[in-house]
């Protein structure tokens, strides 16, 4: 068994330490392009900085004799531009290929010092981290390269999955994971050809109400438990969970709604294959303003985040505001590059506090109005009861002078 106390030590000599924590960068959404279509090479200048992470794709989509000239886009692309602060990662061919060795010893030992992640497709489980792990050390010690290459493992298989929280926690160079939903129905044989999103037959139906009536069905989400389940792994070991392609490039509603309900269980962004599903990955990742402002009206209101306090007569506790610092904290850092959500988020914040204090000023007023009334009912309570007394002693003068 290797020693904890290795964990965190270089696995080749000459190769940069390993992180102790993840690095959290804004990664709404990582977007997939072809390096060996020179059309697409082309767009990458305008193309970076409208998205948080740029993949240059090395497998699916690449046909098996274009595999080498995706590879060779791929350095040109990563030599000739100049990324800012979007991220650049690359998806490898699977393990079990002919060409993920060599994409490997190409792309570390060429552009290694440009390349923030690499993705693994259709890992199944710790050992495959371990074999691409060691050999990354290697290759960056011999390219010199200063900083570790953090890698991505999808999830793509029934094994991947069984296997998923060994796969989290096997480097730590793991990044993240993200859902492979294409591949992995066909690993589960699950009945359906989309790639990602739901399915009309996937549903429950109403109880009968005796009538004969029609009853109402509802349509459920094929990648619940294994999102949650990602979701989950990735939590207990510090890595970001992904939701992964949506392949109806038309349908941009539902392709919203499946990222958005990966986003309220817990993804911090998704693939986009198309450039129309840069706006919507970017919309549904990044935090409502008004969802900030209330975040950062609960912080403020819990000070050290213990105790309970009642907001707008909502009950706020310490549980409470670490699901706002979660919200708060993200917006921080997508406003950090995203200056119109900056913006925005600035402008719900006052516009928050601008009612809290009208909210407040009607208190306040209605409060001074009610101490007002009290004192008036004091008063004439004061003025009946010396009336009564005036009377009773009138009373009492008249009963002695009989």
């Amino acid at each position: 068994m290797r020693s904890a106390k290795d964990f965190f030590r270089p696995l080749a000599v000459g190769a940069p330490a390993p992180v102790r924590e993840v690095p959290f960068r804004p990664s709404r959404m990582i977007h997939f392009f072809d390096p060996g279509n020179e059309k697409m090479a082309a767009k990458v200048p305008t193309l970076a900085p409208q998205v948080d992470v740029l993949l240059g794709n090395l497998e699916d989509a690449v046909q098996a004799d274009r595999k080498v000239v995706a590879r060779e886009g791929l350095v040109a692309v990563a030599k000739a531009n100049d990324f800012g602060d979007t991220q650049l990662w690359t998806r490898i061919n699977s393990l079990d290929s002919p060409w993920a060795l060599d994409d490997l010893l190409t792309l570390v030992t060429e552009i290694g010092d440009r390349l923030d992640v690499i993705m693994v497709p259709k890992v199944e489980g710790a050992a495959d981290i371990h074999y691409v792990d060691r050999l990354l050390a290697q290759l960056e010690a011999k390219a010199h390269v200063e900083r570790p290459i953090l890698v991505h493992a999808i999830l793509e298989t029934a094994t991947g999955v069984a296997n998923v929280e060994e796969i989290a926690g096997a480097s730590p160079r793991m990044q993240g994971l993200s859902l492979g939903p294409a591949d992995l129905a066909a690993s589960r044989r699950m009945k359906t050809t989309r790639v990602g999103g739901g399915h009309p037959g996937y549903l429950v139906r109403e109880d009968p109400k005796g009538d004969g009536a029609p009853r109402a069905t509802y349509q459920q989400d094929l990648w619940h438990y294994t999102i949650a389940r990602m979701v989950d792994a990735c939590a207990a070991h510090g890595i970001l969970p992904y939701y992964g392609p949506f392949g109806d490039i038309q349908d941009v509603t539902a392709c919203e709604d499946q990222f958005r309900n990966a986003f309220l269980l817990g993804c911090v962004g998704a693939w986009s294959l198309h450039p129309v599903q840069i706006a919507v990955a970017k919309r549904v990742f990044s935090p409502a303003p008004e969802d900030v402002a209330w975040a950062r009206r609960v912080i403020d209101a819990m000070g050290d985040g213990t105790g309970a306090v009642m907001i707008d007569g909502k009950m706020q506790d310490d549980a409470t505001y670490k699901q706002c610092l979660v919200v708060s904290e993200l917006a921080d850092a997508l406003a950090a590059r995203d200056p119109e959500l900056a913006d925005a988020y600035a402008a719900a914040e006052k516009a928050e506090k601008a009612e809290n204090a009208e909210q407040a000023e009607k208190a306040e007023q209605a409060e001074k109005a009610e101490q007002v009334e009290k004192a008036e009912q004091v008063e004439k309570a004061e003025q009946v009861e010396r009336a009564e007394q005036v009377e009773m002693a009138g009373q009492a003068e008249k009963e002695d002078t009989r």
